[in-house]
């Protein structure tokens, strides 16, 4: 039996079309949630950078020839406090909780999306079946294995952006869930691994894989919405 001619004015072109605007528009809202995530756990970071912060380094002689002169009750109360005043502890310890809670609402968010980009997956490959279309035996629908390097899935992406088939819009879904899904479950094991015992080194590289967001491949998200009209 032949294979259903599609065009881009054919109902089925135009059901994966809209299909495919949606995931993308989804797309952005998980990189909005993103942005919001890594700006709670910068603030977790330097929270934790202030309740680290050394005291006054007494073995100077400037330094202690400094504190002699001025040196008061309440100085003496603070350089004794570790150079924290109570009240900056407690707002604090207050700004790790609210950025700690802010990761944790992220995550439900996060994984709000991924959820729906899965369903918006399903009902790409629904309409590639319906379509009639030979799949020459590529499975779009399958379970992506995070672990899987991203460049083994070059081959299902569009070769000609500019009229893209069905199956082109199918297999860049497929791509780019597999990396969002990937950077989702990076996040959450940053989230899950915080703790006011987590070192300055692990806050580091928790900001910084959180910031280049190693699974997503920018050309691969570009080159998707060059295919929006």
């Amino acid at each position: 039996m032949e294979s259903e001619q599609v065009t881009e004015t054919s109902p089925s072109y135009e059901k994966m079309y809209q299909i495919f605007s949606d995931f993308m528009t989804r797309i952005t809202k998980f990189e909005e949630l993103v942005d919001v995530g890594n700006r709670f756990l910068v603030g977790f970071q330097q929270g934790l950078d202030f309740l680290r912060r050394p005291p006054i380094d007494m073995t100077s002689e400037l330094v202690a020839n400094i504190i002699k002169a001025n040196e008061t009750r309440r100085l003496s109360s603070y350089i004794e406090a570790g150079c924290v005043n109570m009240h900056d502890r407690k707002q604090c310890l207050g700004t790790l909780s609210t950025c700690h809670h802010g990761l944790l609402d992220h995550l439900i968010g996060a994984k709000s999306v991924v959820n729906e980009l899965q369903c918006l997956l399903d009902d790409a490959a629904t309409a590639v079946q319906n379509s009639n279309e030979n799949l020459q035996d590529k499975d779009f629908h399958g379970d992506l294995d995070s672990n899987t390097d991203i460049i083994t899935k070059e081959d299902f992406l569009p070769a000609h952006v500019q009229k893209p088939e069905i199956t082109d819009y199918a297999a860049l879904m497929a791509v780019i869930y597999g990396m969002v899904k990937q950077d989702y479950e990076m996040q959450e094991r940053i989230v899950s691994s915080l703790s006011l015992k987590s070192s300055s080194g692990e806050m580091e590289s928790y900001c910084l894989m959180w910031s280049l967001r190693p699974f997503i491949d920018d050309e691969i998200i570009h080159k998707a919405w060059r295919l929006i009209r």
